[in-house]
């Protein structure tokens, strides 16, 4: 649900079926170029409580706290909407979290992750909070930054994929990209992200095709989960009045073989976890063969196969790799509206790349002057006469 910001909100004031208070908490953010990390981020927070409500910055806000947004406010609210541990969006959320819009949407406490977030002058944008008692904090997930995505778009390596080593060149990237005179911020850095069965566990709903369910099977890559396969997932989810959406991933080298330069920009471990977290997902097979054969549509029970308005490049033999759902008659070619691909994502980012790049160097040494000062205040605690 996405709110206007006026009214009495949903899930105010409800009662549990134990019968107490429902605990209602806040999360915000620019949430531009959303990935797993922010995912887990809001998972971790609707944990805490019962009813999520995260508020989303605008382009005009964050353009003058951090610099320029690559997707729209538009994009954003509706990116974060799909992400299934969201109970409410509240769009134009103010950059620094006040208790007055804690008040102001009922909330007990607001969310953020162990990392910081500065306003323009550099202050700590959750402080007031933070003094009030009404701030928790969750573990920020490593391996994934929007620094990281970015700089794998740029490069044009496949050190990403799974199975490849990195190479020399996203190695200096990785050692140097957001890197200030005088020190590595712990946070705009990039990291390695190791996938475990317990992260898995965590973004998988665990539920099986219950008896009256319509399984729709899509597949592809759906590489940088974008609004393009949000508008394109929540169509196919309307197409039945209980439906069961399984997402195919195919492995990082196919992808490379129909899309070519250093797609995938996610590899297939970081794939899987972005598509679980969307609320349209039900499963998602991680590996899937590029054609959709007769075994795989017999072990899922598919009771239809859909595929978007893109290219459907043919398999390795020049065969339709949709043949055999076409066959049986359960095909359908969705138009989700969106011209959004991920080809578009990399080019709105290589034509901002200096920008990006000042703006990523920027953030980090108000980071890092941060840090300093917090030092300082810590070695000298009642100030330097002592």
């Amino acid at each position: 649900m996405i709110r206007n910001g006026h009214g009495t909100a949903e899930g105010a004031g409800r009662l549990d079926p134990a019968g107490r208070s429902a605990v209602r908490v806040w999360c915000d953010g620019c949430y531009d170029m959303v990935h797993y990390g922010h995912s887990n981020q809001l998972r971790q927070a609707r944990a805490m409580g019962d009813y999520l409500i995260v508020g989303v910055h605008t382009d005009e806000e964050i353009a003058k706290h951090k610099g320029p947004p690559v997707f729209t406010q538009e994009e954003r609210y509706k990116m974060v909407q799909a992400i299934k541990w969201v109970d409410e969006v509240v769009p134009a959320a103010p950059y620094v979290t006040t208790l007055e819009t804690l008040d102001k949407y009922n909330c007990d406490f607001c969310v953020h992750g162990n990392d910081i977030t500065l306003t323009v002058d550099g202050r700590d944008t959750y402080e007031e909070v933070k003094q009030a008692g009404r701030y928790r904090e969750c573990k920020r997930t490593q391996g994934v930054s929007t620094t990281d995505l970015v700089g794998r778009m740029l490069l044009v390596t496949k050190a990403h994929h799974s199975s490849q080593e990195l190479s020399s060149e996203y190695r200096e990237y990785a050692d140097s990209f957001g890197k200030c005179p005088g020190g590595r911020n712990p946070w705009t850095g990039v990291s390695q992200f190791l996938q475990t069965s317990q992260k898995i566990i965590q973004f998988a709903s665990g539920k099986e095709p219950q008896p009256g369910e319509t399984v729709i099977y899509v597949a592809g890559a759906f590489d940088l989960f974008h609004i393009g396969h949000v508008d394109f997932l929540e169509k196919v989810h309307r197409l039945a009045d209980r439906p069961y959406v399984i997402a195919g991933l195919h492995f990082d080298q196919e992808v490379n073989r129909y899309k070519g330069k250093n797609y995938p920009i996610m590899n297939l471990h970081e794939r899987t976890l972005s598509v679980l977290a969307c609320r349209y997902v039900s499963e998602v097979v991680i590996g899937a063969p590029y054609a959709v054969t007769a075994e795989l549509l017999g072990h899922f029970k598919v009771d239809l196969v859909c595929h978007g308005k893109t290219e459907i490049v043919p398999d390795r033999d020049g065969s339709d790799p949709y043949q055999e759902p076409k066959r049986r008659g359960i095909f359908r070619q969705i138009d989700s509206g969106s011209n959004l691909t991920t080809d578009l994502i990399v080019q709105r980012i290589i034509k901002n790349r200096l920008e990006y790049e000042a703006r990523n160097q920027k953030k980090e040494a108000k980071e890092l002057a941060f840090l300093e000062a917090m030092r300082q205040q810590e070695a000298h605690p009642f100030g330097e006469d002592e």
